[in-house]
């Protein structure tokens, strides 16, 4: 799924980013990315999404040969993920159904599959009954819960998580990660970036830590989550 083998990135400022990554994220897993801010989390991301390409190193995401991909091919390769964003990048004016059905258009998907899809990814994160709610009138968890609706419309895979719980409050930031895992559980995979170990600590599963730009730490660990 992921695969990341003698990665560097170094910046044109001096600064490296990502030193010697060597990286596998199978099919079906659960992986946080933790870190404090400086640390590399956004350049790993960045990697993942073909927003960045290495300074030396191979990226695998998918099948796909990202460090050396032609540039019209990026486009059908992001479809092949689903990205949300920590500041959710929904079209304010837009209802929470046709947030959704944007991606879809833009993929050029049929009427009759936008009609089917939509209502299944928004029952998935639980607004099924906020689909003609315009989005700036929803709070911010429901946006959230909109913007990973919006990263699953086509299917994907992969699922790439940037910072979801930045914006809410504690309660709100267990019921998101617990619908993360529910979306795990039905085969996509999720790597989730922050920085709560809190959070972490709680849900459990698979750690890896980044510190200046290194792998310090990656193993699994058991959550609290399991003795409740």
């Amino acid at each position: 799924m992921i695969e990341m083998k003698n990665v560097n990135v170094h910046y044109s400022s001096g600064v490296d980013a990502l030193v010697d990554i060597n990286l596998r994220i199978n099919e079906g897993e659960f992986v946080f990315i933790v870190g404090e801010s400086g640390a590399g989390k956004s350049t790993l991301m960045k990697l993942m999404m073909r927003e960045l390409v290495p300074s030396s190193g191979r990226v695998f995401v998918n099948g796909y040969s990202l460090a050396k991909m032609k540039s019209r091919k990026v486009a059908k390769f992001r479809r092949s993920i689903g990205m949300v964003f920590q500041d959710f990048r929904l079209i304010q004016d837009y209802t929470v159904y046709e947030n959704v059905a944007f991606v879809l258009r833009i993929a050029d998907k049929s009427a009759r599959m936008i009609r089917q899809r939509v209502p299944y990814v928004l029952n998935l994160v639980g607004l099924g009954a906020k689909a003609k709610s315009k989005t700036r009138e929803l709070s911010g968890g429901e946006q959230q819960r909109v913007a990973i609706a919006r990263a699953l419309a086509n299917d994907p895979g992969l699922l790439i998580v940037d910072e979801p719980t930045g914006n809410l409050d504690p309660k709100r930031s267990y019921e998101l990660v617990g619908l993360l895992k529910e979306i795990n559980s039905c085969g996509t995979t999720v790597v989730m970036i922050t920085h709560e170990h809190n959070l972490v600590r709680y849900f459990g599963g698979r750690i890896i830590n980044l510190e200046k730009g290194e792998i310090t730490f990656d193993e699994t660990i058991g959550g609290n989550d399991e003795d409740e």
